[in-house]
């Protein structure tokens, strides 16, 4: 006995079907020794007409499907880029955890470590600080001053030469496969289109340099550090280009090299850069923190999102294991380096 079919949800694509095809019955019949043929159930292909006509029912659903979804995320469907040849137009990309995953002056004090700069009480706060902003997906203000502090004091008395050597060798080894493949589709985009591309970032100038050329960007607007005759100081120049100071510098750049900032984009995964966001005429959102994407719903930026997970925050883990899970992240990174040794 043959055993039932389980029965299947009727689908919007099924239900579609249902009227261009229709329930052919073939007739009883009679075989040549006179026994009784069976009853059978057939469907017949739909004429062609009625098959494109629901072919172009099905693209005109997704489509229509495409433009909700594009509503939901705030897209108001103006051009996702500004007119291409406008040489009066640039874009400007925050670095962390925008066009790369993690923060760059963790990386960078990954790959010093690795070089004996310091010890590996240093790299446990590193570590610490990386598995923080990779959990939590925002800058906390405490830890990027502490680790431009550790950084400033790790690069005292070494040549400027020296650094950006070893910074292209761990770009290499930490950052290249840290990229967001989106982000950088975007940024190719406006160059492209004819348009200038500079990362603005409180990463080292040097550092944010290299991710720049090698990424094929114009340029990059860093944090500069102090150094006297090619030696760092240990101290900087100002102070980190972070938050408003980014805007400032922008707005500096856009001067002069006569740009149209209400013709320019920007793109930024954290509330620290409102003000950058706000200073241009395309600002996006880009796996952004909380307090960002609340911002830009509000206001109607667009919202990208290249993450493939949702965080432990976002989920209801809880704190202790939030917190353990940070803390895992920081002894793991030592026991690697032990093994490594």
């Amino acid at each position: 006995m043959a055993r039932p079919r389980p029965s299947e949800p009727r689908t919007a694509q099924s239900a579609a079907r249902g009227r261009w095809f229709t329930l052919r019955r073939r007739a009883a019949t009679e075989s040549a020794d006179g026994r009784a043929g069976e009853r059978e159930h057939a469907t017949t292909p739909a004429p062609r007409s009625a098959r494109q006509e629901l072919a172009g029912e099905a693209a005109a659903e997704a489509a229509v499907a495409q433009v909700a979804e594009a509503a939901e995320a705030g897209d108001t469907g103006e051009p996702a880029f500004p007119t291409p040849g406008d040489t009066r137009a640039a874009a400007f990309f925050d670095l962390d955890n925008t066009v790369m995953q993690g923060a760059a002056i963790f990386h960078l004090g990954r790959g010093l470590y690795k070089r004996k700069f310091f010890q590996k009480r240093e790299l446990a706060r590193f570590a610490w600080q990386q598995a923080y902003f990779r959990l939590a997906g925002s800058e906390h203000a405490g830890h990027m001053r502490d680790a431009r502090d550790s950084a400033l004091g790790i690069v005292r008395g070494h040549s400027v030469e020296e650094l950006t050597a070893i910074a292209e060798d761990i770009y290499d080894e930490y950052m290249a496969a840290r990229i967001w493949p989106g982000t950088r589709a975007l940024a190719q985009a406006h160059l492209d289109a004819g348009q200038r591309v500079w990362l603005v970032t409180a990463a080292p100038v040097e550092t944010a340099r290299i991710v720049a050329r090698r990424l094929g960007l114009t340029g990059a607007l860093g944090t500069v550090a102090e150094s006297v005759d090619g030696v760092y100081t240990g101290r900087l120049v100002g102070e980190p280009l972070h938050g408003p100071a980014k805007a400032i510098a922008v707005r500096a750049l856009a001067e002069a090299e006569d740009l149209d900032l209400s013709r320019c984009a920007a793109y930024s995964d954290s509330a620290n850069d409102i003000p950058l966001l706000s200073l241009v005429g395309y600002p996006y959102a880009i796996n952004p923190d909380s307090k960002l994407r609340a911002h830009a719903r509000e206001m109607g930026w667009r919202l990208r999102d290249y993450r493939t997970g949702r965080k432990a925050v976002r989920v209801g883990v809880p704190a202790a294991a939030g917190a353990g899970a940070v803390a895992g992240g920081a002894m793991a990174a030592l026991a690697l380096q032990r093994r490594r040794r």
